[in-house]
C-alpha cells in the first residue's frame, strides 16, 4: 500500500533529521529472552513470541516482502511501533545533553501493559545500550531492526543522506551487530526503510537478509509535534483492524509521543482494540492466506 505524501511527510521529515552508516552477521529470528521484572500483559494480550518469528514469502523475483497492515477481518487488533532514530553525526549533541531516548515513553508502555514494536538504528543502540538491552529483553517488546546509519536507500527520501547500493545489505547487518553488542538477545527479522522510502533497487539489496520490510498504514504525526492532543487525534482517527501506526522513541524530535500514547491507549481499548506486536499480525496474514 502508498500511503499518500501528505500524511507521509511528517513521518519523513524525522527522518531528514537523524541520519548515521554500516557490517557483520545476519539476524536471528528466535525468541526473545523474558524479563522477570516485566508486568504481565492484560489477560486478552499475549506475554510470549512464538517460537519462530513469522515472516512473508519472498515477493516476484526474490524480492524482500513488503508488510503495511494486518488482516482488516480477523478482529480488532493494532501494532503501536516506535522508530528509536540516532545517526553518527549526532554524538556530539548527544554529549551535550540532547536526548534522543525516551525511557518515560517505555516506562509508559510498561505501566499501560502494551506490547509494542522497536525499531532501532544501530547507532541509537551503540548510544543508549543499557535502554537497548532493557527494552530487547522485556518479553512486552520485540526489537526490529531501522539500519544502522538512518541514511536513505533511494535517490530521493526527504533530504537524507543515502546509502550506496553496495553498502545496502551491510548496513542493516551493522545494525544487528550493534543490537547483539548492547544486549539485545533476539532481533527480530524485520527491517523498517529509514524515511519509509524504498524502491526495487532496495528491495533487491537486501533480499539476501530474510527480512521482511514493514512500514505501516497510519501515521501519527509526532515527529516535531507540540500537541499531543493533535497526534492522538491523527491516530485514533485512522486506526483499523490490523493497523500499524508508526511513532518515535525519540524525545528531542518527537517530544509529545508519550503524552499522546497515554490518551491512544485507553481510547482504543475502549473500543475493543487489543495491542500486538508487529510480529502477530505478520503470524496472522501467514495463517489467513
Amino acid at each position: 500500500m502508498i500511503i499518500p505524501v501528505r500524511r507521509l511527510a511528517a513521518v519523513c521529515a524525522l527522518g531528514a533529521a537523524l541520519t548515521a552508516c554500516g557490517t557483520s552477521t545476519a539476524p536471528q529470528a528466535a525468541r526473545p529472552s523474558a524479563s522477570a521484572s516485566a508486568p504481565a500483559p492484560p489477560a486478552n494480550e499475549p506475554a510470549t513470541e512464538p517460537s519462530r518469528a513469522p515472516t512473508l514469502a519472498p515477493g516476484p523475483a526474490g524480492l524482500t516482502p513488503v508488510f503495511t497492515n494486518g488482516p482488516r477481518t480477523l478482529g480488532k487488533t493494532v501494532a503501536l511501533t516506535f522508530d528509536a532514530d540516532m545517526t553518527a553525526d549526532q554524538g556530539p549533541r548527544a554529549a551535550a545533553g540532547e536526548h534522543f531516548d525516551n525511557p518515560g515513553l517505555i516506562s509508559a508502555l510498561r505501566g499501560l501493559k502494551v506490547p509494542a514494536t522497536v525499531f532501532m538504528t544501530g547507532r541509537w543502540a551503540e548510544e543508549y545500550p543499557a535502554e537497548a538491552r532493557s527494552i530487547g529483553r522485556d518479553p512486552l517488546f520485540e526489537v526490529a531492526n531501522h539500519s544502522y546509519s538512518h541514511y536513505a536507500f533511494t535517490g530521493d527520501c526527504y533530504g537524507l543522506p543515502t546509502v550506496a547500493e553496495d553498502r545496502m545489505r551491510a548496513d542493516v547487518e551493522r545494525a544487528y551487530t550493534a543490537f547483539r553488542t548492547a544486549g539485545v538477545p533476539d532481533a527480530m527479522p524485520y527491517f523498517r526503510f529509514p524515511g519509509g522510502c524504498y524502491d526495487r533497487r532496495a528491495l533487491r539489496a537486501v533480499s539476501g537478509l530474510g527480512v521482511t520490510a514493514v512500514q505501516w498504514d497510519v501515521v501519527s504525526g509526532d515527529a516535531f509535534a507540540t500537541d499531543a492532543d493533535a497526534v492522538a487525534r491523527e491516530v485514533l482517527d485512522g486506526v483499523r483492524p490490523g493497523s500499524v501506526v508508526v511513532m518515535h522513541c525519540t524525545r528531542s524530535a518527537a517530544p509529545v509521543t508519550e503524552r499522546a500514547v497515554r490518551a491512544i491507549v485507553p481510547e482504543l481499548r475502549r473500543r475493543g482494540y487489543r495491542f500486538v506486536k508487529v510480529s502477530e499480525l505478520i503470524g496472522a496474514v501467514r495463517t489467513s492466506s
